[in-house]
């Protein structure tokens, strides 16, 4: 899935005044989030997800940003780890794409990380909670319009919920299409999720005023000495050009599949994107079966207008 975007935005992002630095490229992100001068913008975001009734004051990053450790693996995920005042470890990362087994790769990280704290001799009530957020730019969840989910172990019948063990969250930024015009009366994550998305297209001026709060001061004027020229700028040009390049590969591996006849999937595939994008748009949703009987053009053309239809629902500035 790809943010929705007017034209009206586009021109702008291509405007040389603008910040032009994606806080969603994991390199930006991390030095904004991973920084320990920068843990005010830490504690916001955190809150902001994890919305507890008793609010984060205080973080320790675990693996603070190191340009040295970049430079040695510019592939390498760049995850943000931090642990709280009550000891509880977060894990915080960027996914550029949605691939096969991502789930299950969550659940093993989270699980390595709990798992990872307890050294011979210790007691099991040492372990800590340990909470993973990804931060997705693609669609997972295709069949509900809901953006955040929080997985949890959890006994079906009772509801009852095994507290102070894993959590998993995941935010699908795919299906963010808040306006600039709603900021004002937005949730803390709402805002947060649109500075993650639309920071980049903002003059630095712009920016700073419609976000205020020193939290997203703080982050903003990160973002924005990034895109100076320096050692960061390279840094982070080259992690985009990987990004691209990892985009690319599977580009051309859907393309492959596609010669090799993978018509059904992609049928399966355009119906689910038509009811998700149904779902956010607030339309009725079609049934499952009234698609399956549509070919594939008509399906891609369906797609193309309901498309349309979200992104003329932003605003234009």
């Amino acid at each position: 899935a790809r943010f929705p975007e007017p034209s009206s935005r586009r021109a702008k992002s291509s405007s040389p005044m603008a910040i032009g630095i994606r806080p969603l490229n994991d390199y930006a992100f991390k030095k904004v989030f991973g920084s320990p001068a920068n843990k005010l913008a830490l504690l916001s975001l955190l809150n902001a997800i994890l919305k507890s009734e008793v609010p984060i004051v205080d973080v320790v990053i675990l693996n603070p940003f190191n340009l040295q450790d970049f430079e040695q693996d510019k592939l390498s995920v760049l995850d943000v780890k931090a642990t709280d005042q009550n000891g509880v470890i977060y894990d915080i990362e960027i996914q550029i794409a949605v691939r096969p087994g991502l789930v299950q790769r969550l659940v093993f990280y989270g699980c390595e990380e709990y798992a990872g704290q307890l050294r011979a001799g210790d007691p099991y009530t040492v372990l800590k909670p340990v909470v993973v957020i990804a931060l997705l730019k693609e669609t997972l969840w295709t069949e509900t319009p809901q953006l955040h989910h929080r997985f949890v172990l959890t006994d079906r019948e009772s509801g009852r919920e095994l507290t102070d063990t894993l959590s998993i969250h995941t935010l699908e930024l795919g299906k963010y299409n808040l306006r600039e015009t709603e900021l004002g009366s937005a949730t803390p994550l709402q805002r947060w999720l649109y500075w993650l998305i639309h920071a980049e297209e903002y003059e630095p001026e712009r920016l700073m005023e419609l976000f205020p709060e020193a939290a997203f001061q703080l982050a903003s004027t990160q973002l924005i000495k990034i895109s100076e020229e320096t050692e960061d700028k390279k840094m982070y040009d080259a992690r985009e050009k990987a990004i691209r390049d990892q985009e690319w590969a599977v580009i051309v591996a859907r393309d492959e599949g596609k010669t090799a006849g993978t018509i059904e999937g992609e049928i399966k595939g355009e119906i689910k994107t038509i009811r998700i994008l149904q779902n956010l748009l607030e339309l009725p949703v079609t049934n499952i079966t009234d698609l399956s009987d549509r070919t594939l053009e008509e399906l891609q053309a369906i797609t193309t207008d309901l498309q349309k239809k979200l992104q003329n629902r932003k605003p234009s500035n």
